[in-house]
């Protein structure tokens, strides 16, 4: 089964350029953490969207910028849905000067990792987190 990522908007109308390039890296990443992908769907959205899903789902009434749904079957595919505010994204590349694609790159690759299996509860897992998140955004430099 091949990997099949699409991308979608909801309540924003921000743009995604160089999806092939992504879905390229997305891919790879996937492949060198020694998995198959399945289908993946990236949605962007604004606070509103994302702060229902994190109430309705997690019972979390705060803010994020990122929630992961796996749809993982028996196969052991990465699937699922990966919905990022693109309003948090904005934000968080002007606190960490960032440029918003830089920061969006990371949120999504993020993502992926979480439906890889890692997580980011401890601190020893987020830091393990970074390194993975930053190891994939190089690569992405050299694609």
């Amino acid at each position: 089964m091949s990997c099949e990522i699409h991308f979608f908007n909801e309540n924003v109308s921000y743009v995604i350029r160089n999806k092939g390039i992504l879905r390229s890296w997305i891919t790879n990443a996937i492949e060198r953490e020694c998995k198959t992908g399945g289908d993946l769907n990236f949605i962007l959205c604004d606070d509103p969207f994302i702060a229902d899903l994190n109430f309705k789902y997690l019972k979390l009434n705060t803010l994020t910028d990122i929630l992961t749904f796996s749809s993982d079957d028996e196969n052991g595919l990465v699937c699922g849905d990966i919905f990022i505010s693109i309003t948090r994204v904005k934000e968080n590349a002007i606190t960490f000067k960032q440029t918003t694609a830089d920061e969006l790159h990371r949120v999504m690759i993020h993502g992926i990792l979480h439906l890889i299996g890692y997580k980011d509860s401890s601190k020893k897992e987020k830091k393990e987190m970074r390194v993975k998140e930053n190891f994939y955004l190089e690569l992405l430099k050299s694609i």
